[in-house]
């Protein structure tokens, strides 16, 4: 449903996406993920015709952006960092108007207006005045706004990332409800979020393709189980004894805290307890945990 092939933007000597290439599937979430300057919003900007490539071949829904660009508006919806509205509208009447700009017949955008507002649960508000909107209700009337020509693909450029933790929630929720009928391309930086909704995972650092896997996948190859612990004081022996055992993939020490990262949980829970209890340490505090999406990413664009 999204393609790119060679995709490089430079302004002047400033090359901003070097070799971008990526390709994604038909319905689902994808998580388009880099810190502030990584090359996310030219890279939505090209995907969605508002700005164009160096080079390299983009399509959407098999389209052409650049030979297309007049087709693509029926088949992809947009949602930018910074929606804008005529604050004296109402919610409804912003979505006539809309409907409008796409040449739908009044009936047909009488119809998909209530829908979609009830769907992003804006309808209570259809006749007060967006500027009365939080910025919750703000985000959530974009994303009406970006379904009314019922595209296939759904672009947001950072969602939530303005959002206080309520209305965070209520957008990831109605995230999770449009992706199981259609493509939704979501860039941000706020990784816990894309870990709750994303089906497949596209990292962008400097410019580049860091990684483009399943969230699946993803799991299998890097999450693996860490076993976080304190000690009454520090142990200088413990860390040696700890690299010296093959289920022990890393081993850190900040003081008398440690962090085990392991390959088989089951024998290092029965082993651990016993080693820290052979070299004379004095257990406060020991947990099991997993790495995250963060962590992933750290060690990808850090590598």
């Amino acid at each position: 449903m999204l393609e790119c092939h060679g995709l490089t933007k430079s302004y002047g000597r400033h090359e901003v996406l070097k070799e971008v290439s990526f390709s994604v599937g038909e319905v689902g979430c994808v998580g388009f993920l880099g810190a502030n300057g990584a090359g996310k919003t030219t890279t939505i900007r090209i995907l969605t015709g508002l700005a164009r490539p160096t080079s390299g071949v983009v399509k959407v829904a098999g389209l052409d952006v650049a030979k297309e660009l007049d087709q693509i508006s029926h088949v992809i919806g947009y949602c930018p960092q910074h929606p804008a509205f005529y604050q004296d509208m109402t919610g409804q009447e912003w979505m006539h108007w809309v409907g409008g700009l796409f040449h739908l017949e009044k009936k047909i955008i009488r119809s998909k207006t209530e829908e979609l507002l009830k769907l992003c649960r804006v309808y209570e508000a259809k006749d007060r005045a967006i500027g009365s909107y939080s910025g919750g209700m703000k985000q959530r009337l974009a994303i009406a706004q970006a379904l009314i020509n019922s595209p296939k693909v759904l672009i947001l450029d950072e969602p939530v990332s303005a959002l206080d933790p309520m209305g965070r929630k209520d957008v990831l929720t109605l995230i999770e409800h449009l992706k199981q009928e259609m493509l939704i391309f979501m860039s941000t930086h706020i990784l816990d979020d894309i870990e709750r909704v994303a089906d497949h995972i596209i990292m962008i650092n400097s410019g580049k393709i860091e990684m483009s896997s399943s969230m699946k996948q993803i799991k299998e190859d890097y999450i693996q189980p860490v076993i976080e612990f304190q000690l009454e004081q520090q142990d200088t022996k413990l860390l040696a004894l700890l690299k010296e055992r093959d289920w022990v993939e890393e081993c850190f020490e900040t003081g008398d805290a440690y962090q085990v990262r392991v390959n088989d949980q089951q024998i290092a829970l029965k082993e651990l307890p016993r080693l820290i209890t052979e070299s004379g340490g004095v257990l406060l505090h020991y947990r099991l945990s997993k790495l995250t999406l963060e962590d992933i990413f750290m060690k990808v664009v850090n590598a």
